[in-house]
């Protein structure tokens, strides 16, 4: 099999393997898609615009993921017989809560604690990515100050 990032100019490899890595450290891999960036920024800064929105759809994209199976996970338990504190709290604050989702360790449960409670799916996908998108944006700032 050949190495598909051979194949491809520097540039494009390199934002392939961030959405690879933004998509990943969405999930429950222990993976750290800021660090993908910075080191991104660091070989090619002219690559930034690129780079936001990469990262802020591979990221975007895990997290939709981790809420799909939390939308799965009703099929298996019965979302009213699980009730905590964090699923009330989430409950009452709705999507617009998910611009935590960026969080470490936090962001994950919150995913799959939205998709498991059933809260609607476009609200949720744009405060996702609006929560994402200031992340990385902030990054990326931060980045080019320090340079």
């Amino acid at each position: 099999m050949p190495d598909l990032a051979a194949l491809l100019p520097p540039a494009e490899a390199s934002l392939l393997a961030l959405l690879v890595a933004s998509f990943l450290a969405a999930t429950l891999l222990p993976l750290a898609s800021e660090v993908w960036l910075l080191a991104l920024l660091a070989a090619r800064p002219d690559l930034w615009p690129a780079a936001l929105a990469v990262a802020t759809v591979g990221n975007t994209a895990g997290s939709l993921t981790t809420y799909a199976l939390g939308r799965l996970g009703r099929i298996a338990v019965d979302p009213a017989t699980l009730a905590s504190p964090r699923a009330a709290w989430l409950q009452r604050r709705g999507p617009p809560a998910l611009l935590l989702a960026w969080l470490p360790f936090v962001g994950d449960a919150l995913c799959v604690l939205a998709g498991w409670l059933g809260l609607p799916a476009l609200p949720v996908a744009l405060w996702l990515t609006l929560g994402k998108l200031a992340r990385y944006a902030v990054l990326v700032w931060l980045f080019f100050q320090a340079t």
